[in-house]
């Protein structure tokens, strides 16, 4: 059975924006990761970007990029493997103020520079070069 996912980086002036997930989680308790949900039914991940993110932190993305699709298999129930398909873009732009609306998904959330981003106890492998992938544009922009 695959699991749809969209996962979104949130950065602003070369920092990122990360939730700590919250201690009583199932998978990935009590380290950082970014921010996102399941595609519900019908849903275009681009609709589900939108709506997790204004469930998640209260605030509606007006720019973004699709960064990859990643794909991996993960025990489910009884052990038995399910495949996680996850859609991950970069928001660099939006509307409001963001704020931790979902404490039961994330207890904290907080705003990192790069170097202290991969220094912590983060929920994939792959993070670290998603958030150099996502910094680029900003970078690139500066010149």
């Amino acid at each position: 059975m695959a699991h749809y996912i969209v996962a979104a980086l949130i950065i602003q002036s070369d920092r990122i924006l990360l939730g700590q997930r919250s201690p009583g989680r199932a998978f990935y308790p009590n380290v950082w990761d970014v921010f996102g949900g399941h595609i519900e039914p019908g849903e275009q991940p681009e609709q589900t970007l939108i709506r997790e993110i204004q469930e998640e932190l209260g605030i509606t993305p007006t720019q973004w990029m699709e960064l990859e699709t990643i794909s991996e298999s993960v025990p489910e129930h009884d052990d038995i493997p399910s495949d996680l398909i996850v859609h991950l873009y970069c928001i660099t732009a939006w509307s409001g103020t963001p704020v931790n609306k979902q404490s039961h998904e994330h207890s904290t959330i907080e705003w990192f520079s790069y170097a202290e981003a991969v220094k912590l106890d983060l929920a994939h492998p792959a993070y670290p070069r998603l958030f150099a992938q996502c910094r680029q544009p900003i970078t690139n922009d500066k010149r």
